[in-house]
């Protein structure tokens, strides 16, 4: 069943996917270009599942996703990144529950870059994106730890000469309960390692989970994150190591036209300067070399560089948004259409009009983009904060030509990522290794960590999309819609990537009209297209929850003008239209419940106006509701006061990290909302930092709350689904509370006087 089998049918109803964001799970392996297709209820541990027998030193590891210590420790290898999201934790839970071990003894180390073994379910590659570590390791993760246990059940059996279903197994230790005795996994770690590897193991039923839904289960990560022992790529130190700072150009598609360095070698602890062909950019760059990153730093911006502009993109935002206007007003590629929209608002009683416009967005995760690579002449060793462990292996090992096996990457934990570090032509993976390539070439045959500033995280592209959406809303005489057309501009994240061919479908990007395509409000008339502008230079890829981002914000914005037109309360008005969508409704029931929107809002400050916003989306098969409280001052200043979020996604493993999930996607979202931005002026990027690029300030997050809907169905994602409500939420409280209408982000200074 291939991803794209429903998905593009472009003439009719649209009927996507519903178990999966395809904007990172309908890969090919690699740049070989080879599809995939879904992989449905993974009921073994497939490819990863061979015994591994005895490890190292007495060690017993059974398979590729775990092994048992001599002293009883159980150490899960996460094939996912780490990068605040949970997922050591989450992974080491799904093991520990079916292994019945002691979590005080559970830890937890990156897997390194092996896609037989190592590969996500639903990717086919090895890579952590897309909400997808736990979904698509529920039961891969329980069969290893389920494998685990049987096999020390089975050691234990011999050794006390009793059969093995008279023994059980609690918090690390196997007892035998008639006689009392008790053995500790470390006890039985080689003699488990002999025994054969079962075919088939019985999971438990979730009514005997004693870690999976669990509150308060202490992060595998915390620890080592609050005593500093945590490595990150910026922890890294190898022997004769060098920084690099690399030179960027100041507009996409410069092109670097002569060096002059002599400034540069008298700063002291700069080593070199090297010129290097850029893997991903128009023609050479240079980089500084230095024994520190403050000097090589210093060298970097110390360099006398000329550029060539002839080639370079140099439009400014305002042309971009006229451009893209223009463009709504013409007929795109139609991507969904059932019945026939445009008679039915010609028909209409009322029709409402909109354009909604968000613009460019940097991920800006806490640790800037860096990568460190030790090249020697038939091996390759990276050390990275890593997310995208098979298109980055692959790559580097082209780019240097190497094989993949020749390619060894390290994961490391990553301060954030948001997306960036699942870069689709591994960008800045590849720009640390012809770095260490040009090096090793004049003579600094050292490893190299190549270090981008925040500037330089900035400004360096690769960016959540600029979007233009028109969209008309034709309601009958009784309020209800009868027809509804959307008409989104905006680039795409897959073309000029190894995935276009695969994933662009009669030019159609899946990423760009996720959210909208499969809009599941009961419209009779529904008719989507899109346009993908070709000659718009700035770098883009996925941001956090991708096409949901802007896609949300349009629908949720104009279903509630909808409400409003027809004289009906926004949320009953949402639910009439979902009936056919119970797990939409549970979410937008529970979350109206837990908000008290029946309830009347108390009053603010004096001269303030307070509004209750309502927004519900469903994306990487999780389906949130949120509820936004605002208040406006009389000279328009904005505050977001409260937040209360509904989730279903499905078992929830751990209720804690879900919550935090959303109240950190609530945030992320809110920054967005109210403040950030990227804007170019004749091509050049306006913000470098935080003072210009805002993100959100502590006074300004709201009290959140978030309420998780009880659930049988298989885990989906909690890393993203939380920021695409968020944006309609607050915009449609800001006009409940002052009757205006904001259909552009972020909000800034627009309610102003």
């Amino acid at each position: 069943m291939h991803i794209l089998a429903k998905r593009h049918n472009h003439q009719t109803t649209a009927a996507p996917l519903r178990l999966i964001n395809v904007s990172r799970r309908g890969f090919m392996k690699g740049t070989a270009g080879l599809a995939l297709g879904l992989y449905v209820a993974p009921l073994a541990l497939g490819p990863c599942g061979q015994a591994l027998a005895a490890g190292e030193g007495g060690e017993f590891a059974p398979n590729a996703f775990l092994r048992v210590t001599p002293d009883g420790g159980v150490v899960v290898i996460a094939k996912h990144l780490e990068m605040g999201q949970g997922t050591y934790t989450g992974l080491a839970t799904l093991v520990a529950e079916e292994l019945d071990a002691d979590w005080q003894a559970v830890s937890v180390e990156g897997a390194p870059a092996d896609t037989q073994r190592y590969q996500n379910l639903l990717f086919g590659i090895q890579g952590t994106g897309g909400s997808t570590s736990i979904a698509n390791s529920f039961e891969q993760m329980r069969r290893a730890g389920a494998t685990a246990r049987a096999m020390l059940v089975a050691a234990a059996a011999e050794r006390l000469e009793v059969s093995p279903d008279s023994l059980s197994v609690r918090e690390g230790k196997v007892i035998h309960q008639a006689s009392g005795r008790a053995l500790g996994f470390g006890e039985l770690a080689e003699a488990a390692a002999g025994q054969p590897v079962p075919e088939q193991v019985e999971l438990k039923s979730p009514d005997r989970f004693t870690l999976i839904g669990k509150q308060r289960l202490m992060r595998r990560d915390s620890a080592d994150k609050t005593d500093g022992s945590a490595r990150f790529t910026q922890d890294v130190q190898l022997d004769g190591m060098l920084i690099a700072v690399p030179a960027h150009p100041p507009r996409f598609g410069s092109r670097l036209a002569s060096v002059d360095d002599a400034e540069v070698l008298q700063v002291p602890g700069v080593v070199a300067s090297v010129r290097f062909p850029s893997p991903t950019r128009d023609g050479d760059l240079v980089a500084v070399l230095a024994s520190n990153t403050w000097a090589a730093i210093q060298g970097r911006d110390a360099l006398a560089l000329e550029w060539d502009d002839a080639q370079a993109f140099t439009l400014g935002s305002d042309e971009i948004e006229a451009a893209y206007r223009e463009l709504a007003g013409t007929p795109g590629d139609s991507v969904t259409r059932r019945g026939d929209a445009a008679a039915a608002l010609d028909e209409a009683a009322q029709v409402i009009e909109a354009d909604y416009v968000v613009p460019y967005l940097a991920h800006a995760a806490m640790e800037p983009l860096n990568c460190v690579v030790d090249l020697q002449d038939d091996h390759c060793t990276i050390h990275n904060g890593e997310q995208w462990q098979t298109m980055d292996q692959q790559q580097v090992a082209q780019l240097l030509g190497l094989s993949p096996e020749q390619v060894t990457i390290h994961q490391l934990y990553a301060g954030g990522s948001f997306g960036r570090r699942a870069n689709p032509i591994s960008d800045y993976v590849l720009e640390a290794a012809a770095i260490a390539q040009a090096a090793r070439a004049q003579g600094q045959a050292v490893p190299i960590k190549m270090v981008w500033t925040r500037e330089d995280d900035t400004r360096g592209g690769h960016y959540r999309p600029f979007n233009v959406h028109r969209a008309r809303l034709g309601l009958d005489a009784d309020g209800k819609p009868v027809a509804w057309h959307q008409r989104l501009v905006g680039q795409s994240i897959m073309l000029g990537t190894p995935m276009e061919s695969m994933m662009v479908q009669d030019g159609i990007d899946p990423t760009s009209v996720e959210g909208v395509a499969e809009l599941p409000y009961a419209i009779p008339a529904l008719h989507v297209e899109l346009h993908t502008p070709r000659d718009i230079g700035v770098p883009v890829q996925w941001w956090r929850s991708v096409g949901h981002t802007h896609t949300a914000f349009s629908t949720e914005s104009l279903i509630d003008e909808a409400a409003v037109a027809a004289g009906q309360d926004p949320y009953r008005y949402r639910r009439e239209l979902l009936a056919e969508h119970p797990r939409w409704r549970g979410v937008l029931d529970l979350v109206a419940e837990k908000a008290g929107w029946s309830a009347a809002l108390e009053p603010g400050a004096e001269g303030e106006r307070r509004g209750r916003g309502i927004a519900v989306h469903e994306s990487f098969s999780s389906y949130v509701a949120q509820v936004a409280e605002v208040s406006v001052a009389d000279d328009g200043q904005l505050k977001v006061d409260r937040v209360v979020c509904a989730v279903d996604c499905g078992v929830a493993v751990n209720p804690d990290m879900i919550r935090a999930q959303m109240e950190g996607g609530i945030g992320f979202a809110l920054a967005a909302a109210l403040h950030s931005e990227l804007t170019l002026d004749g091509g050049r990027v306006q913000q470098d930092n935080f003072d210009g690029f805002q993100v959100l300030r502590l006074n300004e997050m709201p009290e959140i709350e978030v309420h998780i809907v009880p659930s049988a169905e298989a885990p989906t994602g909690v890393g993203e689904p939380g920021v695409p409500p968020l944006a309609p939420a607050v915009t449609n409280a800001i006009h409940a509370a002052i009757g205006k209408r904001i259909r552009r982000l972020p909000i800034g200074d627009q309610l102003v006087s």
